[in-house]
């Protein structure tokens, strides 16, 4: 039995993206579809005494307007030392900063020029203080010619997903609960591939800087205050296959 998760890479995501990961076998980053801005792909928040703040890498977009996530360029490199130094700002006092602070510094001091990159580089680095052993790809690693001329074709998108599930082996496709309104279960269902939508949380709070508590925060919030206790608040993590709408 394979789980498979599909899912578009973010700049170090929330407590949620890592709990669905952890439910699966691999995770493919589906960074070869259309960059979309104001979303998630290159930003995330983080927690301040004046309330929830942004951290934005700054890429170029401008009359790019069908350019791929995986296409997407980061514009020089001065947003990662200010990047570092508001989490240093904000973080230093709680109980695990330091213990990340030396990893965290290795990455922004050589970020990639890619988006993608940058995304992936956050994500295992957190993969790997969870403890987790899900497999991380790229969508693109795997070779669906016909399922990728349907979508560039017709905008078929369930039939590409299905076509890499299939390609990995997949026994069961896990999604976000978002993707009930589109997904067509037929094209998982000729490939013998069940369909499982996700369900996030109910999260347990923890010790935050800068009440009120959020949940909708980097993980990196999570990973500073509560250290090696941080993946017993992933459910999904801690119990593959738990969380299930």
């Amino acid at each position: 039995m394979t789980r498979v998760a599909i899912s578009q890479s973010n700049y170090i995501p929330w407590k949620g993206y890592f709990d669905l990961l952890g439910s699966v076998d691999e995770l493919m980053l589906y960074d070869e579809v259309q960059y979309t801005r104001r979303d998630w792909r290159n930003r995330n928040k983080i927690k301040t005494p004046a309330g929830l703040k942004w951290l934005t890498i700054p890429v170029q977009a401008k009359g790019k307007y069908h350019q791929r996530i995986d296409e997407t360029l980061i514009t020089g490199t001065e947003w990662a030392g200010n990047h570092l130094s508001t989490l240093r700002h904000m973080y230093a006092s709680t109980p695990h900063f330091a213990t990340y602070l030396p990893r965290l510094e290795a990455l922004y001091g050589a970020p990639a020029e890619r988006l993608s990159d940058v995304n992936r580089a956050f994500i295992e680095l957190v993969v790997a203080d969870l403890g987790l052993t899900t497999k991380i790809t790229w969508s693109t690693d795997y070779d669906v010619p016909e399922a990728r001329a349907a979508r560039t074709d017709d905008g078929d998108a369930t039939e590409l997903l299905a076509a890499l599930s299939e390609a990995a082996g997949a026994s069961t496709y896990v999604s976000g609960p978002a993707a009930k309104v589109y997904l067509q279960h037929d094209r998982f269902d000729r490939r013998d591939i069940a369909v499982e939508y996700f369900a996030y949380g109910p999260y347990p709070e923890y010790e935050q800087p800068h009440p009120p508590f959020e949940h909708g925060v980097s993980i990196l919030d999570l990973l500073f205050c509560t250290g090696p206790e941080a993946r017993s608040h992933l459910r999904a993590a801690a119990e593959p296959g738990a969380r299930r709408a």
